[in-house]
């Protein structure tokens, strides 16, 4: 067996972009089904029983007394990225989960309670725009007709996307049976920002999650010719655009503990020499408090539609998707605590899968200390010996809780 930084070494060319540097692993893509098939064999070297659940969800079992699944402690992460970006943004945690198995073993830990890893499928929405989409399908927080009409940038459905990988898309939704089996989900994640830097600390508790949400604004204006139209006849929406992603950013420095990003804009018909007929711009927004987050929607909108008139153009907003706030359960921390005590307890400003499953059951984090404290981009980092101390922290915690 080997530790995390052999486990990731053993992947590291896999999903590499060219194009774009870094690593784009999306869902179902050869790239992250290779990785799917990396960890369904390094699992059943540990002797764990391997399954692909309905709603493409990877699963390695290691029963409790009497063969039990009941009652289980769950560990894992995903396996999938956003596009280009960095190595460790979820196989971190999936290989974490498998050295920490390594070190329970080393340790002749003999659970009586169930252990199991499990990987989510489109953590990221990289490919389908649907955020934890794996996760929210699991406890129906959505909606499997809306997940399985989703298309890639190619056209493709996840409908399709499922059935190329062997999946059966009309058992996709909601598996009560699944949920019943587990008591506690731990994630292990690579820190995504520099808390632990400044407090020199490996590895972090995490204290919560700010609510964080996806909407799409659409400015239409009139697509036409770019040489033959004069600059005062163009109704032209990126122009509306552009002045659209400044208001954002000023909108959001206008409210204390914000974050807003417009990360992706998409001109239609998108030629060269067209001025285009309608732009998309996917904006992403955060804050603490829920109605606040909202608020500064509402806010960019209201300073939007102005922006988008002086064009000739219109605008409108729809909510891609939106997760709330989330507290992980304060007696679960408490135990990770115990165990950690000279861990400290961040805040956490990005989304994961453990914040989904913290509807449904008692869920907590670990972070990973990030030297660069940059994210979702070829810069994100872990120190060798960072990684090894994750792995051992999640191993003293799973220690802890399967007792």
């Amino acid at each position: 067996m080997t530790g995390v930084v052999g486990l990731l070494a053993g992947i590291r060319d896999v999903g590499r972009d060219r194009r774009r540097g870094g690593w784009s692993r999306f869902a179902y893509s050869p790239a992250e089904l290779t990785l799917r098939e990396w960890f369904l064999a390094e699992a059943s070297r540990r002797s764990m029983d391997v399954e692909i659940d309905r709603n493409g969800l990877l699963w390695a079992w290691r029963r409790g007394i009497g063969g039990s699944l009941d009652d289980a402690v769950v560990t894992g992460s995903h396996l999938d990225s956003v596009p280009g970006g960095g190595q460790f943004d979820g196989p971190l945690g999936v290989a974490s989960a498998l050295t920490a198995v390594d070190l329970l073993d080393a340790r002749g830990v003999a659970p009586t309670r169930p252990l199991a890893i499990v990987v989510f499928p489109e953590e990221e929405g990289g490919r389908f725009g649907e955020a934890c989409l794996g996760s929210r399908l699991l406890i129906g927080d959505l909606h499997p007709d809306r997940a399985l009409a989703r298309t890639d940038a190619d056209g493709i459905t996840l409908a399709e996307a499922l059935t190329a990988a062997g999946l059966d898309p009309s058992r996709v939704g909601r598996d009560d049976k699944t949920l019943s089996r587990i008591s506690t989900f731990v994630e292990l994640h690579v820190e995504q920002g520099r808390g632990l830097i400044d407090l020199d600390r490996p590895v972090a508790i995490g204290s919560s999650i700010i609510g964080h949400g996806l909407w799409r604004l659409t400015v239409t204006g009139q697509g036409n010719h770019a040489g033959a139209t004069l600059m005062t006849d163009r109704r032209d929406p990126m122009v509306a655009a552009a002045a659209i992603v400044v208001a954002v950013r000023d909108t959001a420095r206008a409210f204390s503990g914000a974050r807003a990003t417009v990360g992706r804009i998409q001109p239609t018909p998108g030629g060269t020499n067209v001025i285009p007929s309608r732009v998309d711009i996917w904006l992403d927004v955060r804050h603490p408090i829920d109605a606040v987050a909202e608020q500064i929607v509402t806010s960019i909108l209201e300073r939007a539609r102005p922006l988008a008139a002086s064009e000739g153009c219109e605008i409108a907003l729809v909510k891609e998707s939106y997760g709330g706030a989330v507290d992980f359960d304060q007696a679960l921390r408490n135990r990770l605590a115990a165990v950690l005590p000279d861990a400290p307890h961040l805040d956490v400003g990005a989304g994961h899968d453990a914040g989904v499953l913290a509807e449904r059951m008692p869920t907590a984090m670990l972070f990973t200390r990030n030297p660069t404290g940059v994210s979702h981009s070829p810069e994100e980092g872990v120190e060798d010996a960072d990684a090894e101390a994750g792995a051992a922290a999640l191993a003293d915690v799973l220690e802890e809780l399967l007792r």
